[in-house]
């Protein structure tokens, strides 16, 4: 009996020790991820930028970011309430501790498995379901903004072949749709979602806009902060065709200042406006709503305790 007790207490031990590690690996990935893109040829050159931002000019920036990641927080708390009730804190911590663990997973697919883990497994299913729900909204609000980005801008896209290629794909997709509203793939169906209220997922997609408007708006803000002068329709078109290039592009998430990066330099090099400063908006903007995020979740990463059976 006390050897079976000894035996007991070694593999919860040894579970202990493992989850540790893990925790510790996801932690310091997390910190060097942000390490290396200040390092070498990727660093920021601050001298060039810090007369640009003064106190006021990142208190502002501070607003927008928390903004943003309070709508996330609410959002993802709207979308747990389908069936359970969770605090603000409970939802920050499953927000801010997913992103970190997932930072290095192919489009955040990650944050699907860590976000469950903060629930009993058999509600495992309903969170991956309701986390795609909330993707799914903000990657259609992208998407929306995005054509009208393309409309007010037109930066030599054909635009109309643009419009009559969505129109198709609408049009053969939207039957199929309804036909295939009962096949399940592993365990889910479009029936699955439209299960929902639409009060549901009107809310949720009100989450989505107002924080696709908070960070765009902060973009924007930036451009006024480097002196980048053109009219607001321009401006927060091409603002809208740069996220929806940038969110069809597949990547690790880790990777998505790069990839914005290039997208932006490219609308905005046709704008005539200066790479350095593009370059220098998009590295805020990845401080701002990333890194401080991350280094948030890195503490909930850290203070993490799986559920007792």
């Amino acid at each position: 009996m006390t050897t079976f007790a000894t035996m007991i207490a070694i593999s919860h031990k040894a579970k202990q020790f493992f989850l540790v590690t893990i925790k510790l690996l996801i932690v310091s990935g997390a910190i060097y991820y942000v390490y290396w893109h200040f390092s070498g040829d990727k660093k920021i050159d601050f001298n060039q930028i810090k007369g640009y931002l003064d106190l006021k000019v990142l208190l502002i920036l501070t607003a927008f970011s928390s903004m943003n990641w309070i709508l996330e927080i609410f959002k993802w708390r709207h979308l747990v309430s389908s069936f359970k009730e969770i605090s603000f804190f409970e939802a920050m911590e499953q927000s801010l501790g997913s992103l970190t663990a997932s930072i290095f997973t192919p489009n955040r697919i990650g944050e699907y498995g860590a976000k469950a883990l903060y629930f009993p497994k058999e509600n495992t299913k309903q969170i991956v379901l309701l986390n795609f729900i909330g993707n799914s909204s903000q990657m259609f609000i992208t998407t929306l903004f995005g054509l009208i980005g393309i409309l007010i801008t037109d930066f030599k896209f054909e635009i109309f072949d643009w419009i009559l290629a969505f129109t198709v794909i609408v049009i053969i997709f939207s039957p199929l749709l309804y036909f295939a509203r009962n096949i399940e793939i592993y365990g889910f169906s479009i029936r699955t979602i439209i299960s929902y209220s639409s009060d549901f997922h009107i809310n949720n997609l009100w989450f989505s806009a107002i924080r696709y408007l908070v960070f765009s708006f902060q973009f924007m803000f930036l451009l006024s902060v480097f002196l980048i002068k053109m009219d607001f329709a321009t401006a927060m078109g091409t603002i809208f065709t740069m996220y929806f290039l940038a969110s069809i592009i597949p990547s690790i998430h880790f990777m998505d200042v790069a990839i914005k990066g290039s997208v932006a330099l490219f609308l905005f090099g046709q704008l005539n406006v200066e790479d350095w400063k593009i370059a220098a908006i998009i590295s805020i903007m990845w401080i701002f709503n990333l890194v401080l995020p991350l280094l948030v979740g890195s503490v909930f990463v850290l203070n993490y305790k799986p559920l007792r059976k």
